[in-house]
């Protein structure tokens, strides 16, 4: 077995109570994770491994810690960010449906185990920064390096046709002055009869 995440348990086996630690610098040799960001093959792992015998089986358990690369999944640029996780496993002496790993000629090959506690840790939706405002929606510029200014504003094209309407326009267009309103009121002719005998 050539994998780098392989231990030899030969001196743990069948020996309840045995215990041995082991510290191990692993250049990831496959990329762990397919999303936006992860563990990318060539990257370095430091795993702290405890092994410890029990009747079962090779009790396997740790730490593991590597840099983990990708994008920012609001403004696309390049970002890292450590992960660490803790893993346990049992690794059983005979193959049976109640374990999901096994001893093989003395190893345990604990690749899987690791790489499912690392990609379980990942972020699905990484970013630069809590705050990462994102990109502009028209221009497509990173909002954070915009600064104060201010992002451009998108039309609905359902309201496009009302665009070159301005606000004097709609007030003028349902009032309109009305001469007769702002004359003086007409006198009638019995007025002006009246007017006529008391000026006699």
């Amino acid at each position: 077995m050539n994998s780098p995440y392989a231990l030899r348990v030969r001196d743990l086996a069948h020996r309840p109570g045995e215990m041995r630690e082991h510290s191990l610098d692993i250049t990831v040799p496959d990329a762990m994770g397919a999303g936006v960001i992860a563990v990318r093959q060539g990257a370095t792992m430091h795993i702290d491994v405890r092994l410890e015998g029990l009747h079962e089986g090779v009790l396997v358990s740790g730490h593991a810690s590597a840099e983990a690369e990708g994008e920012c999944s609001r403004c696309l640029i390049e970002i890292s960010e450590p992960v660490e996780v803790d893993f346990a496993e049992l690794f059983a002496y005979d193959a049976s449906e109640d374990f999901d790993f096994f001893v093989h000629d003395d190893l345990v090959d604990c690749e899987q185990v690791v790489r499912d506690a690392v990609v379980l840790a990942l972020p699905f939706q990484p970013v630069c920064r809590p705050d990462c405002p994102g990109l502009d929606p028209v221009t497509g510029e990173r909002l954070a390096d915009i600064g104060e200014q201010r992002a451009h504003e998108v039309l609905d094209p359902r309201w496009a046709a009302l665009s070159g309407l301005t606000l004097d326009d709609a007030d003028s267009g349902g009032e309109t002055t009305d001469e007769a309103s702002t004359t003086t009121p007409q006198t009638t002719e019995g007025q002006e009869r009246s007017d006529a005998e008391q000026a006699d």
